[in-house]
């Protein structure tokens, strides 16, 4: 999902520490379901793009609370925010990138910031889903590695420059997070796109980053983010291969761990009706791999007459290749005020979270 939302810098804690040292990963895959904290089964969670660049570390720690004691289990965050300019203070960055040097930020604005995500989500027991780079231009992107690097995000994926410090931020990120049990799991790209290109572009880049990214952390899950394009079963455009992307082909790839794919009709001219064959046909092919499936965003105009039976739909194939499901997005009042809404913020308390959050962590409990 493309979302645009600014924070300066604000008082920042002394405390700053990096995440505690912790034994193997608690967040795995058994079979096509998730296995958390030793738990197997179906599990809700959400999204918030914008906790990473928060600068008061109590509203880090109250929408961890609210989140954690709503009973939702995974929040996936942006684990990048590029630019090709330094700002000035008190804007978060964590990388600048340039063709004369590019620069990873893990200042009090920069990493440290992601740092204390991290920390607050081990104390709650809140799993994140950290990804690495945005298909789309908000906070900076595959967008900011073609400023720096040239050429087009088309050609991002086979950009030698820019794999190469594509690579060495996903390392700066992997090795301060790598022995902690909040992570869920490294996710590739927010919505990898190649319009136009032969599948096996994505396929490849997948291939040798997730490989890459194994080779860093063995404990961890690997995913890679995608919208779920392209695979059998309709004829309509979500279904077809024109973004480059094959979600059966990449289920293959060795080193990632489940599958991802997200739903929004509005977006891609579908009728709400759309949702529970295309829930359907991932699960299948999940199934089909022996790996989870994870509805990884999905929204519409907030409204719960509408999303909810998406939930009641993929809570359904809890055993036939469904393991989860994480709503976009998670909204919060904040000390600044409330956080940004695109149309599909679910904010805590109110009733549209009633529906969303509460209704269905009981129906998910009632299921297991």
């Amino acid at each position: 999902m493309k979302a645009i939302f600014t924070l300066g810098l604000g008082l920042l804690s002394a405390a700053q520490a990096l995440p505690s040292a912790r034994a193997a990963a608690s967040s795995t895959v058994d079979g096509t379901r998730f296995s958390i904290d030793g738990k197997t089964g179906y599990f809700a969670g959400t999204n918030s793009y914008w906790i990473g660049f928060l600068t008061n570390n109590q509203d880090i720690d109250t929408t961890l609370d609210h989140i954690a004691t709503s009973g939702l289990k995974i929040l996936r965050v942006w684990g990048f925010n590029d630019v090709n300019t330094k700002p000035g203070a008190g804007t978060v960055w964590f990388q600048l990138l340039s063709s004369s040097g590019s620069q990873i930020n893990t200042g009090a604005d920069g990493l440290e910031r992601l740092d204390y995500v991290v920390q607050s989500a081990e104390k709650r027991g809140v799993k994140l889903i950290i990804n690495f780079v945005n298909f789309w231009d908000d906070y900076g992107g595959m967008n900011a590695y073609v400023k720096a690097f040239g050429g087009s995000k088309e050609s991002w994926y086979t950009n030698a420059n820019a794999q190469a410090q594509y690579k060495k931020y996903i390392q700066a990120v992997v090795s301060r997070y790598a022995k902690s049990d909040a992570v869920f799991a490294w996710e590739l790209a927010n919505e990898p796109r190649c319009k136009g290109c032969s599948t096996d572009v994505i396929y490849k880049w997948a291939t040798d980053i997730s490989a890459y990214i194994r080779s860093l952390d063995s404990s961890h899950m690997i995913t890679l983010g995608d919208e779920g394009f392209g695979l059998p079963g309709d004829t309509t455009y979500p279904y077809q291969y024109t973004e480059g992307t094959d979600f059966v082909k990449n289920l293959g790839i060795k080193d990632l761990d489940f599958g991802t794919f997200h739903m929004y009709p509005d977006s891609w001219g579908v009728p709400y009706s759309f949702g529970e064959g295309w829930i359907k046909s991932h699960a299948a092919a999940c199934k089909a791999a022996g790996k989870p499936c994870l509805l990884e965003e999905y929204g519409a105009n907030a409204s719960c007459d509408i999303q909810k039976p998406w939930q009641q739909s993929s809570l359904a194939l809890a055993a036939d290749g469904m393991s989860g499901d994480l709503f976009w997005q998670w909204g919060d009042q904040l000390s600044s005020g409330q956080t940004h809404n695109d149309g599909n913020t679910v904010y805590y308390g109110s009733e549209l979270a009633t529906c969303l959050v509460t209704d269905h962590i009981k129906a998910i409990e009632a299921a297991s």
